[in-house]
């Protein structure tokens, strides 16, 4: 489902950088709709999710389904609330959230207005897909994963349509893509709904802020909305870094990131969504051993998989690049800046990946506290890094400091797992990482030499690119699992069903 949901984002930002290319209109977008999607991160996947989900866990297995539903209902009521109050703040003070988030904007008073406007139809997205992160907490909690993993599906299609027949219709023509933000939020939650009320899940909001279930979770939550603002706050820094760079600075990195995102998504966000609410169960069960085996078994999924994505990010750059976005107004040079913040995040993906599968280490056992110090550290260290890198590296540079970032992180979470004796490895990571660096090696050399130079992808046509990339990923593939295959390696090795 997730594999869908992220060729669905491909073919949505096709058609975006077909239809409205790289500048100034698309960077005014962009901005605004980043805005929502850092809330959504303390109220939707991130912090909310991070707090409430083990304790879901907890009252579904050791409480029963009574009491669970109350906690639904309860919580569901408080969370609405709060997303009403947060998105009409939102909406008023629009003006002074783009001020702050991209102050170089105001160079450009056409260019500002445009933002606000269009941060004032994104913004009630964070309702939506607030609730929609609701729904998904619990569909997951009763393993009914692929539910929330299709759902994003929507968002994309709702993007898709309204960028490639809408957008005539719309003046500005990009006002177009800030309603299909607004519609996708609102698919998104409906198509779940459903599926909620067939496990007996469906919610009846009724805000109690005295249940102590809800008590718990705004106690969990509040260290972790500090965690997640740290990190998203050094997104914003970057944003406002962007901001100052020459126009198109914006877009190039959006559309390097939703390369990235790609792997991200497929690994690290499905492995944490599965990992959390398991983990969870297992600690609520008091199987140590069980909750170490399940973490030994996400790093070695992660890296398995990560690290070949890495590096053919890295030596594929131009070529994703030119197949997915060299279309009508994405230039030549659009296509090269792109590249550049390609490769700079394909040095933090293994990194970006393994933090999706260690924080839930500590999440699972509603310890907050610690991923959060270790946030607090890597935010100072990017910055630092942000400073270092953009003078040189332009936006690049801003990239290039979250990918080395979140492997800090990712090493920083680790450590704390293994000092804390959570998580034991299992035999045999010695062997297992001499097979995996001796195949992603023998890959990139492959990718290297058959991907040929960046003029030919420039110049080819779109069957040719499409035709090119699809051999070049079909003979890594073959490549790098082949030699896994040769050293020992089998499916079933890594199969968890037993798990559940």
């Amino acid at each position: 489902m997730t594999l869908i949901s992220r060729v669905l984002g491909f073919i949505r930002d096709a058609a975006i950088a077909r239809v409205f290319g790289a500048g100034l209109a698309t960077d005014a977008f962009f901005v605004a709709f980043k805005i929502p999607n850092l809330l959504r991160r303390l109220f939707a996947e991130g912090a909310f999710s991070q707090a409430f989900v083990p304790i879901l866990a907890e009252y579904k297995n050791r409480r029963g389904e009574a009491a669970t539903r109350l906690l639904v209902d309860h919580v569901s009521g408080v969370l609405g609330i709060a997303l009403l109050l947060v998105t009409a703040a939102g909406v008023l003070a629009a003006p002074l959230i783009i001020s702050i988030s991209a102050p170089g904007f105001a160079a450009t008073p056409e260019k500002f207005q445009l933002t606000v406007d269009l941060l004032r139809i994104t913004f009630p997205y964070i309702i939506f897909i607030a609730l929609t992160a609701l729904a998904g907490g619990i569909l997951n909690t009763w393993s009914r994963f692929a539910v929330p993993a299709f759902t994003p599906v929507l968002l994309n299609l709702s993007f898709i349509g309204f960028a490639l027949i809408a957008a005539p219709w719309f003046n500005p023509p990009v006002m177009a893509l800030a309603w299909a933000v607004f519609v996708g939020g609102v698919l998104q939650l409906a198509f779940q709904l459903p599926f909620l009320a067939r496990i007996g899940m469906l919610p009846r909001p009724r805000p109690d802020l005295g249940d102590e279930g809800v008590r718990r979770v705004l106690r969990q939550m509040a260290p972790a909305v500090f965690g997640v603002s740290v990190g998203q706050l050094s997104l914003l820094i970057n944003n406002i870094f962007a901001s100052f760079l020459i126009t198109g600075s914006v877009t190039w990195l959006y559309f390097a990131d939703r390369l990235m995102e790609f792997p991200m998504g497929m690994l690290g966000v499905a492995l944490g969504t599965i990992l959390l609410p398991s983990l969870s169960k297992r600690h609520a069960e008091g199987s140590t051993q069980e909750y170490s085996q399940l973490l030994d078994w996400g790093l070695r999924l992660t890296l398995i998989l990560a690290v070949p994505c890495a590096v053919a990010l890295a030596v594929l750059a131009v070529p994703l690049v030119t197949t997915l976005f060299h279309y009508g107004a994405f230039t030549a040079t659009d296509v090269i800046n792109t590249r550049h913040a390609v490769v700079a995040y394909s040095v933090g993906l293994v990194g970006l990946i393994a933090v999706k599968v260690l924080a839930p280490g500590f999440y699972a056992r509603q310890d907050i506290r610690t991923p959060v110090k270790i946030a607090v550290v890597t935010l100072v260290f990017t910055q630092l890094l942000n400073l270092v890198f953009v003078w040189h590296l332009r936006h690049a540079g801003l990239a290039l400091a979250i990918s080395v970032g979140a492997c800090l992180n990712a090493g920083l979470l680790l450590r704390g797992l293994r000092s804390r004796q959570i998580y034991q490895p299992m035999p045999g990571w010695g062997a297992f990482m001499l097979k995996l660096l001796l195949a992603v090696y023998a890959m990139g050399a492959l990718l290297w030499v058959l991907s040929g130079d960046t003029a030919s992808w420039l110049t080819a046509g779109a069957l040719e690119r499409v035709a090119r990339l699809t051999l070049l990923v079909l003979a890594g593939a073959a490549c790098y699992f082949g030699i896994l295959w040769l050293c020992g390696f089998r499916l079933r090795d890594f199969n968890r069903r037993g798990s559940e």
